[in-house]
Protein backbone atom coordinates (compact mmCIF):
# COMPACT_ATOMS: atom_id res chain seq x y z
CA UNK A 1 0.00 0.00 0.00
CA UNK A 2 1.46 3.61 -0.88
CA UNK A 3 0.81 5.92 1.86
CA UNK A 4 -0.06 9.68 1.23
CA UNK A 5 3.18 11.16 3.09
CA UNK A 6 5.43 8.46 0.72
CA UNK A 7 3.69 10.02 -2.32
CA UNK A 8 4.32 13.49 -1.39
CA UNK A 9 7.83 12.57 -0.61
CA UNK A 10 8.45 11.25 -3.71
CA UNK A 11 8.15 14.50 -5.68
CA UNK A 12 10.28 17.32 -5.58
CA UNK A 13 10.36 20.89 -6.11
CA UNK A 14 11.03 20.95 -9.26
CA UNK A 15 9.11 18.72 -10.70
CA UNK A 16 7.78 17.63 -14.69
CA UNK A 17 5.50 15.53 -15.44
CA UNK A 18 6.78 14.12 -18.61
CA UNK A 19 9.52 12.54 -16.73
CA UNK A 20 7.97 10.30 -14.08
CA UNK A 21 5.90 8.61 -16.79
CA UNK A 22 7.94 8.57 -19.97
CA UNK A 23 11.26 8.81 -18.73
CA UNK A 24 11.22 6.78 -15.54
CA UNK A 25 10.31 3.95 -17.85
CA UNK A 26 13.20 4.60 -20.27
CA UNK A 27 15.46 4.55 -17.28
CA UNK A 28 14.17 1.39 -16.33
CA UNK A 29 15.30 -0.35 -19.10
CA UNK A 30 11.66 -0.69 -20.98
CA UNK A 31 13.03 1.35 -24.11
CA UNK A 32 11.85 -2.12 -26.25
CA UNK A 33 8.58 -2.54 -24.55
CA UNK A 34 5.47 -1.94 -25.34
CA UNK A 35 3.66 1.25 -24.35
CA UNK A 36 0.78 1.45 -26.92
CA UNK A 37 -1.15 -1.16 -28.70
CA UNK A 38 -2.93 0.47 -31.95
CA UNK A 39 -5.25 -0.38 -34.96
CA UNK A 40 -2.95 -3.49 -35.32
CA UNK A 41 1.07 -1.72 -34.36
CA UNK A 42 2.46 -1.32 -31.20
CA UNK A 43 4.30 1.72 -30.43
CA UNK A 44 7.05 1.35 -27.61
CA UNK A 45 8.48 2.94 -24.64
CA UNK A 46 11.28 4.39 -26.97
CA UNK A 47 9.12 5.22 -29.47
CA UNK A 48 6.86 7.15 -27.58
CA UNK A 49 9.39 9.38 -26.05
CA UNK A 50 11.24 9.84 -29.52
CA UNK A 51 7.62 11.07 -30.49
CA UNK A 52 7.16 13.50 -27.39
CA UNK A 53 10.37 14.90 -27.81
CA UNK A 54 9.57 15.32 -31.40
CA UNK A 55 5.94 17.28 -30.97
CA UNK A 56 7.72 19.44 -28.20
CA UNK A 57 10.38 20.34 -30.04
CA UNK A 58 7.95 21.02 -33.12
CA UNK A 59 6.08 23.57 -30.43
CA UNK A 60 9.27 25.08 -29.56
CA UNK A 61 9.55 25.97 -33.25
CA UNK A 62 6.10 27.76 -34.03
CA UNK A 63 7.12 29.86 -30.98
CA UNK A 64 5.27 28.22 -28.25
CA UNK A 65 6.42 29.35 -24.89
CA UNK A 66 5.85 27.92 -20.71
CA UNK A 67 2.20 27.97 -19.79
CA UNK A 68 0.84 28.77 -23.22
CA UNK A 69 -1.98 26.83 -23.97
CA UNK A 70 -2.19 24.00 -27.07
CA UNK A 71 -5.88 22.78 -27.80
CA UNK A 72 -5.53 18.72 -28.29
CA UNK A 73 -8.89 17.64 -30.61
CA UNK A 74 -7.09 13.94 -31.39
CA UNK A 75 -8.36 10.38 -31.35
CA UNK A 76 -7.13 8.67 -29.19
CA UNK A 77 -3.28 7.21 -30.82
CA UNK A 78 -0.16 7.36 -30.13
CA UNK A 79 -0.30 10.92 -31.00
CA UNK A 80 -2.44 11.96 -28.55
CA UNK A 81 0.23 10.59 -26.25
CA UNK A 82 2.95 12.34 -27.50
CA UNK A 83 1.23 15.55 -27.58
CA UNK A 84 0.12 15.48 -24.20
CA UNK A 85 3.64 14.70 -22.42
CA UNK A 86 5.37 16.75 -25.10
CA UNK A 87 3.53 19.66 -24.84
CA UNK A 88 3.84 19.47 -20.28
CA UNK A 89 7.49 18.53 -21.30
CA UNK A 90 8.32 22.48 -22.76
CA UNK A 91 6.15 23.99 -20.04
CA UNK A 92 3.29 24.71 -22.68
CA UNK A 93 -0.45 23.73 -20.68
CA UNK A 94 -2.19 21.12 -22.90
CA UNK A 95 -6.03 20.92 -23.03
CA UNK A 96 -7.60 17.30 -24.46
CA UNK A 97 -10.63 18.40 -25.51
CA UNK A 98 -14.07 16.13 -26.30
CA UNK A 99 -14.23 15.68 -29.85
CA UNK A 100 -17.66 15.17 -29.88
CA UNK A 101 -18.82 18.90 -29.63
CA UNK A 102 -20.46 21.18 -32.01
CA UNK A 103 -18.82 24.61 -33.77
CA UNK A 104 -20.52 26.67 -30.79
CA UNK A 105 -18.71 24.82 -28.05
CA UNK A 106 -15.25 24.41 -29.71
CA UNK A 107 -15.52 28.48 -30.28
CA UNK A 108 -16.21 29.12 -26.62
CA UNK A 109 -13.55 26.65 -25.84
CA UNK A 110 -10.96 27.97 -27.96
CA UNK A 111 -11.25 31.96 -27.20
CA UNK A 112 -12.04 30.90 -23.67
CA UNK A 113 -8.16 29.45 -23.29
CA UNK A 114 -6.85 31.81 -25.61
CA UNK A 115 -5.41 28.99 -27.00
CA UNK A 116 -2.51 29.77 -29.96
CA UNK A 117 -2.03 26.16 -31.22
CA UNK A 118 -4.51 23.24 -32.08
CA UNK A 119 -3.22 19.89 -32.66
CA UNK A 120 -6.01 18.06 -34.64
CA UNK A 121 -6.77 14.51 -36.44
CA UNK A 122 -8.19 15.50 -39.72
CA UNK A 123 -11.48 13.62 -38.99
CA UNK A 124 -12.19 16.64 -36.52
CA UNK A 125 -11.49 19.44 -38.62
CA UNK A 126 -15.05 20.35 -40.12
CA UNK A 127 -16.38 22.26 -37.02
CA UNK A 128 -13.28 23.97 -36.54
CA UNK A 129 -12.41 25.02 -40.58
CA UNK A 130 -15.98 26.46 -39.99
CA UNK A 131 -15.23 28.75 -37.67
CA UNK A 132 -11.47 29.48 -37.91
CA UNK A 133 -12.18 33.17 -38.38
CA UNK A 134 -13.55 33.46 -35.17
CA UNK A 135 -11.06 31.52 -33.35
CA UNK A 136 -9.45 35.47 -31.97
CA UNK A 137 -5.98 33.49 -30.57
CA UNK A 138 -5.55 30.83 -32.89
CA UNK A 139 -2.44 31.25 -34.70
CA UNK A 140 -0.98 27.36 -35.73
CA UNK A 141 -3.64 24.56 -36.89
CA UNK A 142 -1.64 21.32 -36.99
CA UNK A 143 -3.15 18.10 -38.84
CA UNK A 144 -2.80 14.63 -38.53
CA UNK A 145 -3.82 13.46 -41.30
CA UNK A 146 -4.02 15.45 -45.01
CA UNK A 147 -3.85 19.28 -43.79
CA UNK A 148 -5.85 22.12 -46.09
CA UNK A 149 -4.36 25.30 -46.76
CA UNK A 150 -3.18 27.43 -43.68
CA UNK A 151 -2.36 24.08 -41.67
CA UNK A 152 0.26 22.24 -41.02
CA UNK A 153 0.87 18.46 -41.62
CA UNK A 154 1.62 17.12 -38.19
CA UNK A 155 3.57 14.29 -39.91
CA UNK A 156 5.53 16.90 -41.99
CA UNK A 157 6.25 19.16 -39.10
CA UNK A 158 7.94 16.42 -36.42
CA UNK A 159 9.61 14.62 -38.51
CA UNK A 160 12.36 16.99 -38.69
CA UNK A 161 12.54 17.87 -35.30
CA UNK A 162 15.33 16.24 -32.84
CA UNK A 163 14.49 13.29 -31.08
CA UNK A 164 16.47 14.74 -27.77
CA UNK A 165 14.40 17.37 -25.59
CA UNK A 166 15.44 18.09 -22.32
CA UNK A 167 12.24 18.87 -19.85
CA UNK A 168 11.26 22.44 -18.59
CA UNK A 169 11.92 22.85 -15.35
CA UNK A 170 8.92 23.29 -13.95
CA UNK A 171 7.70 23.25 -10.48
CA UNK A 172 5.87 20.76 -9.11
CA UNK A 173 2.69 23.14 -8.33
CA UNK A 174 2.63 24.96 -12.01
CA UNK A 175 -0.46 24.42 -14.45
CA UNK A 176 0.29 21.06 -16.56
CA UNK A 177 -2.84 20.72 -18.53
CA UNK A 178 -6.52 21.63 -18.59
CA UNK A 179 -9.78 19.23 -18.67
CA UNK A 180 -13.12 21.20 -19.48
CA UNK A 181 -16.01 20.21 -16.98
CA UNK A 182 -18.73 18.69 -18.94
CA UNK A 183 -20.97 21.70 -18.71
CA UNK A 184 -23.79 20.19 -16.81
CA UNK A 185 -24.91 24.03 -16.31
CA UNK A 186 -23.65 26.89 -18.46
CA UNK A 187 -20.67 27.12 -20.84
CA UNK A 188 -18.07 24.45 -19.64
CA UNK A 189 -15.68 24.85 -17.09
CA UNK A 190 -11.70 25.04 -17.65
CA UNK A 191 -10.46 22.71 -14.58
CA UNK A 192 -6.78 23.48 -14.16
CA UNK A 193 -4.41 20.90 -13.26
CA UNK A 194 -0.97 20.78 -11.51
CA UNK A 195 2.70 18.58 -12.48
CA UNK A 196 2.33 16.55 -8.98
CA UNK A 197 -1.43 15.60 -10.22
CA UNK A 198 -1.14 12.66 -11.82
CA UNK A 199 1.10 10.74 -9.50
CA UNK A 200 -1.49 11.03 -6.96
CA UNK A 201 -3.75 9.54 -8.60
CA UNK A 202 -1.70 6.64 -10.20
CA UNK A 203 -0.18 5.67 -6.67
CA UNK A 204 -3.36 6.22 -4.52
CA UNK A 205 -5.97 4.91 -6.89
CA UNK A 206 -4.24 2.76 -9.79
CA UNK A 207 -1.42 1.15 -7.56
CA UNK A 208 -3.39 0.71 -4.22
CA UNK A 209 -6.92 -0.52 -5.32
CA UNK A 210 -5.84 -2.07 -8.83
CA UNK A 211 -2.28 -3.02 -7.59
CA UNK A 212 -1.52 -2.06 -11.61
CA UNK A 213 1.72 -2.96 -12.62
CA UNK A 214 4.32 -3.40 -15.40
CA UNK A 215 2.40 -6.98 -17.12
CA UNK A 216 -0.91 -5.08 -16.77
CA UNK A 217 -2.58 -3.82 -20.37
CA UNK A 218 -5.30 -1.20 -20.04
CA UNK A 219 -8.36 -1.02 -22.43
CA UNK A 220 -10.77 1.94 -21.63
CA UNK A 221 -14.27 2.96 -23.32
CA UNK A 222 -13.78 6.22 -21.84
CA UNK A 223 -11.51 8.08 -24.28
CA UNK A 224 -8.40 10.12 -23.56
CA UNK A 225 -10.19 13.39 -23.08
CA UNK A 226 -12.25 12.45 -20.17
CA UNK A 227 -10.12 12.76 -16.95
CA UNK A 228 -11.19 9.15 -16.35
CA UNK A 229 -9.80 8.06 -19.50
CA UNK A 230 -6.90 10.18 -19.55
CA UNK A 231 -5.94 8.00 -16.43
CA UNK A 232 -7.55 4.73 -17.09
CA UNK A 233 -5.72 4.08 -20.47
CA UNK A 234 -2.33 7.23 -20.72
CA UNK A 235 -0.99 8.21 -17.20
CA UNK A 236 -2.06 4.91 -15.32
CA UNK A 237 0.01 1.78 -17.50
CA UNK A 238 2.57 4.54 -17.88
CA UNK A 239 3.48 5.14 -14.45
CA UNK A 240 4.01 1.25 -13.95
CA UNK A 241 5.94 0.08 -17.17
CA UNK A 242 2.24 -1.27 -18.76
CA UNK A 243 0.25 -0.70 -21.63
CA UNK A 244 -2.29 0.64 -23.04
CA UNK A 245 -4.66 -0.47 -26.29
CA UNK A 246 -5.67 2.46 -27.66
CA UNK A 247 -8.85 2.34 -29.59
CA UNK A 248 -10.12 5.48 -31.85
CA UNK A 249 -13.01 4.63 -33.29
CA UNK A 250 -17.04 4.96 -31.65
CA UNK A 251 -17.19 2.45 -28.88
CA UNK A 252 -20.00 -0.16 -29.62
CA UNK A 253 -21.03 -3.21 -27.35
CA UNK A 254 -19.95 -5.92 -29.55
CA UNK A 255 -16.68 -4.07 -30.50
CA UNK A 256 -15.94 -3.81 -27.08
CA UNK A 257 -16.19 -7.48 -26.45
CA UNK A 258 -14.00 -8.08 -29.73
CA UNK A 259 -11.23 -5.48 -29.03
CA UNK A 260 -11.16 -7.21 -25.30
CA UNK A 261 -10.55 -10.95 -27.00
CA UNK A 262 -8.56 -9.86 -29.34
CA UNK A 263 -6.47 -7.79 -27.41
CA UNK A 264 -6.17 -9.44 -24.06
CA UNK A 265 -6.22 -6.75 -21.83
CA UNK A 266 -6.09 -7.23 -18.26
CA UNK A 267 -7.36 -3.93 -16.83
CA UNK A 268 -11.27 -3.21 -18.63
CA UNK A 269 -12.36 0.33 -17.77
CA UNK A 270 -16.07 1.19 -18.89
CA UNK A 271 -19.06 2.74 -17.88
CA UNK A 272 -22.52 1.61 -16.76
CA UNK A 273 -24.60 2.52 -19.67
CA UNK A 274 -22.05 0.63 -21.53
CA UNK A 275 -21.86 -2.34 -19.31
CA UNK A 276 -25.61 -2.53 -19.80
CA UNK A 277 -25.36 -3.03 -23.48
CA UNK A 278 -22.52 -5.53 -23.78
CA UNK A 279 -24.85 -7.20 -21.36
CA UNK A 280 -27.70 -7.04 -24.02
CA UNK A 281 -25.13 -9.16 -26.57
CA UNK A 282 -26.79 -12.47 -26.40
CA UNK A 283 -24.09 -15.80 -25.85
CA UNK A 284 -21.27 -13.03 -25.79
CA UNK A 285 -19.57 -15.04 -23.00
CA UNK A 286 -19.52 -17.89 -25.48
CA UNK A 287 -18.52 -16.01 -28.69
CA UNK A 288 -15.67 -13.69 -26.80
CA UNK A 289 -12.43 -14.84 -25.12
CA UNK A 290 -12.56 -12.11 -21.81
CA UNK A 291 -10.09 -14.58 -19.77
CA UNK A 292 -7.36 -12.08 -19.84
CA UNK A 293 -9.23 -9.47 -17.47
CA UNK A 294 -8.74 -9.78 -14.09
CA UNK A 295 -10.67 -7.01 -12.98
CA UNK A 296 -13.03 -4.46 -14.81
CA UNK A 297 -13.67 -0.78 -13.56
CA UNK A 298 -16.95 1.56 -13.67
CA UNK A 299 -17.56 5.27 -13.15
CA UNK A 300 -19.10 7.95 -14.98
CA UNK A 301 -22.59 7.44 -13.16
CA UNK A 302 -23.41 4.84 -10.44
CA UNK A 303 -23.22 1.26 -11.29
CA UNK A 304 -26.45 -0.49 -10.28
CA UNK A 305 -26.60 -4.01 -8.19
CA UNK A 306 -28.21 -5.84 -11.00
CA UNK A 307 -25.59 -4.98 -13.28
CA UNK A 308 -22.69 -6.01 -11.05
CA UNK A 309 -24.59 -9.23 -10.21
CA UNK A 310 -25.59 -9.96 -14.35
CA UNK A 311 -21.87 -9.00 -15.29
CA UNK A 312 -20.15 -10.94 -12.55
CA UNK A 313 -22.42 -14.22 -13.23
CA UNK A 314 -21.84 -14.07 -16.78
CA UNK A 315 -18.53 -13.39 -16.82
CA UNK A 316 -16.91 -14.23 -13.96
CA UNK A 317 -15.01 -10.63 -13.38
CA UNK A 318 -15.63 -8.42 -10.41
CA UNK A 319 -16.48 -4.75 -11.15
CA UNK A 320 -14.81 -2.16 -9.17
CA UNK A 321 -17.47 0.95 -9.40
CA UNK A 322 -15.96 4.60 -7.97
CA UNK A 323 -16.72 8.05 -7.94
CA UNK A 324 -14.66 10.66 -9.45
CA UNK A 325 -14.96 14.16 -11.39
CA UNK A 326 -12.79 16.53 -13.66
CA UNK A 327 -12.37 18.54 -11.02
CA UNK A 328 -10.16 15.67 -8.56
CA UNK A 329 -9.18 14.25 -11.71
CA UNK A 330 -10.01 10.43 -10.98
CA UNK A 331 -11.88 8.05 -8.52
CA UNK A 332 -11.98 8.59 -5.01
CA UNK A 333 -15.09 6.58 -3.52
CA UNK A 334 -14.59 2.78 -4.62
CA UNK A 335 -14.78 -0.48 -4.42
CA UNK A 336 -12.52 -2.85 -3.70
CA UNK A 337 -11.66 -6.31 -5.25
CA UNK A 338 -13.39 -9.43 -2.88
CA UNK A 339 -14.99 -6.74 -1.06
CA UNK A 340 -17.59 -4.95 -3.59
CA UNK A 341 -20.65 -4.11 -2.07
CA UNK A 342 -22.85 -4.11 -5.14
CA UNK A 343 -25.12 -1.04 -5.68
CA UNK A 344 -22.31 1.03 -3.48
CA UNK A 345 -19.51 3.37 -4.31
CA UNK A 346 -17.83 1.65 -1.70
CA UNK A 347 -14.77 3.67 0.36
CA UNK A 348 -12.73 6.71 0.22
CA UNK A 349 -9.77 6.16 -1.64
CA UNK A 350 -6.66 6.15 0.44
CA UNK A 351 -5.14 9.80 0.61
CA UNK A 352 -8.22 11.43 0.10
CA UNK A 353 -11.33 12.29 2.47
CA UNK A 354 -14.58 12.78 2.07
CA UNK A 355 -17.72 14.13 4.37
CA UNK A 356 -21.50 14.34 3.78
CA UNK A 357 -22.52 17.31 5.00
CA UNK A 358 -25.92 19.76 5.02
CA UNK A 359 -26.90 22.65 3.34
CA UNK A 360 -24.49 24.77 6.24
CA UNK A 361 -21.62 22.40 5.66
CA UNK A 362 -22.43 20.92 9.34
CA UNK A 363 -21.70 16.45 8.79
CA UNK A 364 -24.42 14.62 8.89
CA UNK A 365 -24.99 11.35 10.79
CA UNK A 366 -24.77 7.72 8.72
CA UNK A 367 -27.73 6.94 6.99
CA UNK A 368 -29.14 10.05 6.75
CA UNK A 369 -28.71 11.93 2.71
CA UNK A 370 -26.57 15.09 2.34
CA UNK A 371 -23.79 16.58 -0.02
CA UNK A 372 -20.78 14.87 -0.59
CA UNK A 373 -17.90 16.89 -0.39
CA UNK A 374 -14.30 15.40 -0.56
CA UNK A 375 -9.83 16.26 -0.60
CA UNK A 376 -7.15 15.21 -1.80
CA UNK A 377 -4.01 16.63 -3.40
CA UNK A 378 -4.91 16.23 -6.86
CA UNK A 379 -8.44 18.25 -7.02
CA UNK A 380 -8.15 21.38 -9.14
CA UNK A 381 -7.26 24.77 -7.49
CA UNK A 382 -9.46 26.34 -9.57
CA UNK A 383 -11.16 26.85 -12.71
CA UNK A 384 -9.96 29.11 -15.37
CA UNK A 385 -11.88 32.80 -15.19
CA UNK A 386 -14.72 30.95 -13.43
CA UNK A 387 -14.19 33.36 -10.10
CA UNK A 388 -17.78 32.70 -8.81
CA UNK A 389 -17.64 28.76 -9.35
CA UNK A 390 -14.85 28.13 -8.05
CA UNK A 391 -15.43 30.20 -4.53
CA UNK A 392 -19.18 27.99 -4.44
CA UNK A 393 -17.26 24.21 -5.64
CA UNK A 394 -13.51 24.69 -3.87
CA UNK A 395 -13.88 25.52 -0.47
CA UNK A 396 -10.71 25.62 1.40
CA UNK A 397 -9.04 22.17 0.86
CA UNK A 398 -12.67 20.95 0.24
CA UNK A 399 -14.39 20.30 -3.19
CA UNK A 400 -18.20 20.44 -3.42
CA UNK A 401 -18.77 17.17 -5.59
CA UNK A 402 -22.38 18.10 -6.26
CA UNK A 403 -23.33 15.19 -5.18
CA UNK A 404 -26.07 13.10 -2.98
CA UNK A 405 -24.79 10.76 -0.91
CA UNK A 406 -25.48 8.82 2.19
CA UNK A 407 -23.02 6.20 4.20
CA UNK A 408 -24.33 3.36 5.51
CA UNK A 409 -23.12 1.68 8.94
CA UNK A 410 -20.62 -0.35 7.81
CA UNK A 411 -18.61 3.21 5.92
CA UNK A 412 -19.88 2.33 2.51
CA UNK A 413 -21.16 5.04 0.37
CA UNK A 414 -24.35 5.74 -1.51
CA UNK A 415 -25.30 7.75 -4.35
CA UNK A 416 -28.32 9.65 -4.59
CA UNK A 417 -28.28 12.22 -7.14
CA UNK A 418 -27.07 14.85 -8.18
CA UNK A 419 -27.82 17.87 -5.61
CA UNK A 420 -30.54 19.25 -7.96
CA UNK A 421 -32.47 16.28 -8.90
CA UNK A 422 -33.54 15.35 -5.77
CA UNK A 423 -37.24 15.11 -5.77
CA UNK A 424 -39.90 15.86 -2.58
CA UNK A 425 -42.66 13.77 -3.05
CA UNK A 426 -45.14 13.47 -0.58
CA UNK A 427 -43.13 15.46 2.32
CA UNK A 428 -40.27 12.76 1.58
CA UNK A 429 -37.29 13.46 -0.08
CA UNK A 430 -36.75 10.88 -3.01
CA UNK A 431 -33.67 9.96 -4.67
CA UNK A 432 -34.00 9.35 -8.92
CA UNK A 433 -31.81 7.06 -9.10
CA UNK A 434 -33.07 4.63 -6.35
CA UNK A 435 -36.04 4.37 -8.43
CA UNK A 436 -34.23 3.78 -11.79
CA UNK A 437 -31.91 0.96 -10.14
CA UNK A 438 -35.02 -0.48 -8.68
CA UNK A 439 -37.11 0.06 -12.47
CA UNK A 440 -33.77 -1.69 -14.07
CA UNK A 441 -34.10 -5.06 -12.17
CA UNK A 442 -37.07 -5.98 -14.10
CA UNK A 443 -35.74 -8.18 -16.91
CA UNK A 444 -37.86 -6.31 -19.77
CA UNK A 445 -36.15 -2.85 -18.27
CA UNK A 446 -32.97 -1.95 -20.05
CA UNK A 447 -32.05 1.54 -19.02
CA UNK A 448 -34.35 3.99 -16.98
CA UNK A 449 -34.60 7.48 -16.11
CA UNK A 450 -36.69 9.15 -13.41
CA UNK A 451 -37.11 12.87 -13.11
CA UNK A 452 -39.55 15.06 -11.57
CA UNK A 453 -43.26 15.80 -13.23
CA UNK A 454 -46.04 18.18 -11.56
CA UNK A 455 -49.36 16.62 -11.46
CA UNK A 456 -52.80 17.84 -12.00
CA UNK A 457 -52.69 19.70 -8.35
CA UNK A 458 -49.42 21.35 -8.95
CA UNK A 459 -47.80 18.18 -6.84
CA UNK A 460 -44.34 16.84 -7.82
CA UNK A 461 -44.53 12.96 -9.18
CA UNK A 462 -41.65 10.68 -10.25
CA UNK A 463 -41.45 10.11 -13.60
CA UNK A 464 -39.92 7.32 -15.07
CA UNK A 465 -38.74 6.91 -18.93
CA UNK A 466 -38.07 3.61 -19.63
CA UNK A 467 -35.65 1.86 -23.16
CA UNK A 468 -36.72 -1.55 -22.93
CA UNK A 469 -34.71 -4.99 -23.28
CA UNK A 470 -34.75 -6.19 -26.73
Amino acid sequence: MVDFEAVAASIPESYNASTTFIDDNLAAGRGDEVAIRYEGQTYTYGQVGQMMNRLGNALLSLGVQREQRVILLLLDSPEFAASFFGGMRIGAVPIPTNTLLKAADYRYLFNDSRVRVLIAHEALMGCIREIRAELKYLEHVIVVGEPQKGEISYEELVEKQPEVLEPTETHKDEIAFWLYSSGSTGFPKGAVHLHHDMVYCSDLYARNVLDINENDRTFSVAKLFFAYGLGNNLYFPFRVGGSCVLYPHPPKPEEMFKVIDREKPTLFYCVPTMYAAMLQIKDAEERFDLSSLRLCVSAGEALPAELFNQWKERFGVEILDGIGSTEILHIYLTNWAGRVKPGSSGSAVPGYDVKIVDEEGTPVPDGEVGNLWVKGESCSPFYWNKHAETKRAMRGEWFVSGDKYYRDEEGHYWYCGRSDDMLKVGGIWVSPVEVENTLIEHPAVLEAGVVGREDDDGLTKPKAYVVLAE
